[in-house]
């Protein structure tokens, strides 16, 4: 009876301390953040080869800020013909836009608060919502 209790009691301690994770029985595990997807393999179109620069980045290689934003916010996203149509008819704007329009000598023409009033102005058909003609 003694030596079956002893047996026992032995197992239960031993599985109790089973459980423990200390210095016995802790594991070095990989930080699952820590890991970068490896870009394709890159193959030269004249297979001329030269060695690559010590310190250059990988030809097909992107960084993993580049990565994420893809991931993110879906990559470059193209233009619709109307947004293209608009740009063109736009042109481009002088380098010095911002310097002229900043000039004190620049005319410009006050709308008072009109402007304001129409960007605060409340959504819906409410009563501060109605329009008036001036007749």
């Amino acid at each position: 009876m003694r030596k079956s209790t002893a047996i026992l009691l032995a197992s239960a301690i031993t599985t109790l301390l089973s459980g423990c994770t200390d210095r016995l029985f802790a594991r070095v595990r990989p930080d699952e953040f820590a890991v970068q997807r490896q870009a394709p393999l890159y193959i030269p179109p004249d297979f001329a080869l030269t060695p690559p620069t010590p310190g250059a980045p990988r030809p097909a290689q992107r960084s993993a800020q580049q990565d994420a934003l893809a991931a993110m916010f879906g990559g470059e996203a193209g233009r619709s013909p109307v947004e293209t149509a608009a740009l063109r008819k736009a042109g481009t704007a002088d380098a010095g836009i911002r310097s002229t329009v900043g000039d004190p000598k620049t005319n410009t023409v006050d709308k008072n608060d009109i402007t304001r009033d129409i960007v605060a102005a409340p959504e819906g058909n409410g009563r501060e919502a109605q329009v008036s003609t001036g007749k």
